[in-house]
C-alpha cells in the first residue's frame, strides 16, 4: 500500500485557522509564534535545505504542522521538538489525520529546544526549522553543538538575525553569532520569505540561513568553550582594540597583547576583523594556559616568538 501523502494534506490559510480556533490557540509574540500558512512556501524550504529521503530531521518549533507536514513529504523520518502545551499536544493528531501513511515515521519532543540533549529513534542528519528571531541564535548554536550528526542545517529567522549569522570578517553586522556559528558549519544566505506567507503577518522580513556542517572540524587545541570565551570578549566591547577589550578576559592589557602577538594577531585589531581560525590561535595563547603536554604556553612579554600552532599562518594586515 502507497504511503505517499495526498494531494491537499499540506496545511492552508483557512486550514491553519481552522486549527487554531478548535485548539483556542492565539499566536503569542512572547514565543515569537508566527505561523507559516502558504504549502508553496514550505515546500520551497524543504527544497531549500535539499532534504533527502534518506534523512532523519529535526524541526524545532513545529507550531500548527505547516512545515512538519511538507519534511514528512520527503524526509524519512521527522522529530518535532514543541514546547507549547497546547500545539505539542494537537500535533500528533494533525500528523495522522492528514499523512496516516507518515505517522509512525514522525516523533514529537515535548520539551524546550534549549533542555534537549537526546532525540528518540536514529540520530538527526539535518535541522530544518522556523526559529522565533527572540531565540534562534541560542537555540541553533545549543541543536549544534549537542547533535554532531547534523549535517545540514536551514533556519529560517529574522533577517537581520540571518544578516548576522551569515555575515563575514569586516562586514558591520559581523559578531558573535557570526563567529560561533562558522565554528561548526560554513554559513551562507538561502533565499528571503515574504511576510504575507506568515499569520499573524511579522513587522519584520524573514530570511533563510543554510549552514553545512564542517567536514573537518576547526584545528585548534583549544576547546570550544575556550574559543567561545575569547569571542565574546572581543565583542562585548567592539569599538575597542582587542588589547583593550580582551583585558579582562587575560587579567590585563598587557597580558592579552602577549596573548595576541603569540598567535600572530595584532594587538590594535579589532574582533569584526577575525576569523574563527584567528579566534582560535588567541585561546590557545591565552595567559597560563597549558599546552596539551603540560608545559605552559610562553605568553611573557610582547614581541616573545609565537608558540606552534596548527593553525599557524602568515600575520594578517592590521585592520585599524
Amino acid at each position: 500500500m502507497s504511503t505517499s501523502p495526498a494531494p491537499d494534506a499540506l496545511l492552508g490559510p483557512a486550514d491553519i485557522r481552522e486549527l487554531a480556533a478548535v485548539l483556542g490557540v492565539r499566536p503569542t509574540k512572547q514565543r515569537g509564534q508566527n505561523f507559516v500558512i502558504d504549502a508553496n512556501t514550505v515546500r520551497r524550504i524543504v527544497r531549500t535545505a535539499e532534504v533527502r529521503p534518506d534523512d532523519v530531521v529535526v524541526e524545532v518549533g513545529p507550531g500548527l504542522g505547516s512545515l512538519t507536514l511538507a519534511l514528512l513529504e520527503t524526509a524519512d523520518r521527522v522529530t518535532a521538538v514543541e514546547i507549547d502545551d497546547v500545539l505539542a499536544g494537537a500535533l500528533p493528531a494533525t500528523i495522522a489525520a492528514r499523512m496516516p501513511g507518515r505517522a509512525e515515521r514522525f516523533a514529537l519532543v515535548h520539551s524546550d529546544a534549549m533542555h534537549v540533549t537526546e532525540l528518540p529513534g536514529p540520530a538527526p542528519t539535518a535541522l530544518v526549522a522556523n526559529l522565533p528571531y527572540n531565540v534562534a541564535v541560542p537555540v541553533l548554536l545549543h541543536m549544534l553543538e549537542n547533535f554532531p550528526s547534523i549535517e545540514r542545517t536551514l533556519v529560517m529567522v529574522q533577517s537581520e538575525v540571518a544578516d548576522r549569522l551569515a555575515a563575514g570578517p569586516g562586514s558591520k553586522v559581523y559578531g558573535v553569532p557570526s563567529v560561533k556559528a562558522n565554528w561548526y558549519a560554513e554559513v551562507k544566505r538561502a533565499g528571503a520569505i515574504g511576510r504575507k506567507v506568515f499569520w499573524p503577518a511579522p513587522n519584520v522580513d524573514s530570511g533563510l540561513v543554510s549552514l553545512v556542517r564542517r567536514t573537518e572540524p576547526i584545528r585548534t587545541t583549544a576547546s570550544r568553550r575556550e574559543v567561545f570565551a575569547v569571542v565574546d570578549a572581543a565583542f562585548a566591547q567592539r569599538r575597542k582594540t582587542l588589547r583593550a577589550a580582551l583585558a579582562g578576559w587575560a587579567g590585563s592589557a598587557a597580558r592579552a597583547e602577549a596573548a595576541l602577538v603569540a598567535a600572530g594577531v595584532s594587538p590594535q585589531a579589532r574582533g569584526e576583523a577575525l576569523t574563527v581560525e584567528e579566534f582560535a590561535r588567541i585561546a590557545e595563547a591565552a595567559p597560563d594556559r597549558d599546552r596539551p603536554d603540560g608545559t605552559p604556553v610562553p605568553t611573557g612579554t610582547p614581541g616573545s616568538p609565537a608558540s606552534p600552532s596548527p593553525l599557524e599562518a602568515p600575520k594578517r594586515k592590521d585592520s585599524e
